[in-house]
């Protein structure tokens, strides 16, 4: 499946759609604003955004493969990264697993913590096998002050823990919208 630009995500929505998300994402517009420059009531630019929405969402699916070393946290994760509509294909707990299960699965997007029980450093192994995964537009999350010292290559998206859920989403959303992914759909 060829992988779109954010410019051509866009040009894919239907002209109401694309300029209900435009006006009221880009620009700021209240529902009631956006409705007057487009002559429809606000409840139709509302559907036109929730319908934008849905189909970004549909063309953003994607693989994930979770590297947390917490069980509970690991299983939350899964449950809200099914629900925005991606499949997950593997959950990681250490280095060695998260290796085997990157070189398996092929995931599009890796969301891992930083900081394993083990003492490894999630987006950086020895042998760089996950470093390689970094093209996938991968992003991490946990502890941001042992990351952001510009010492090493950083994550390409950061959360912090505890993280909420809208936060996660969001991020997601970004960095599978603005990043060029080499990914199957999921199904």
């Amino acid at each position: 499946m060829k992988q779109l630009t954010p410019e051509e995500r866009l040009r894919s929505l239907s002209s109401a759609d694309r300029a209900a998300l435009l006006l009221t994402a880009v620009e700021g517009f209240s529902l009631n604003e956006a409705g007057k420059i487009l002559d429809e009531p606000p409840e139709e630019v509302e559907q036109s955004i929730v319908d934008a929405q849905h189909a970004i969402e549909r063309q953003l699916a994607s693989r994930v493969l979770i590297i947390e070393d917490e069980s509970i946290i690991a299983l939350d994760l899964e449950n809200l990264v099914v629900e925005l509509g991606h499949k997950v294909v593997g959950s990681a707990a250490t280095k060695d697993e998260a290796v085997a299960k990157a070189r398996a699965t092929k995931p599009g997007l890796v969301l891992a913590d930083i900081n394993l029980g083990e003492g490894w450093i999630g987006y950086r192994c020895g042998d760089g096998d996950l470093e390689k995964l970094r093209h996938t537009g991968d992003f991490h999350y946990a502890y941001p002050e042992r990351l952001l010292t510009g010492e090493r290559p950083e994550p390409t998206y950061l959360i912090t823990k505890p993280f909420l859920p809208e936060t996660v989403q969001a991020t997601i959303g970004q960095a599978l919208f603005f990043h060029s992914l080499r990914r199957e759909a999921a199904a």
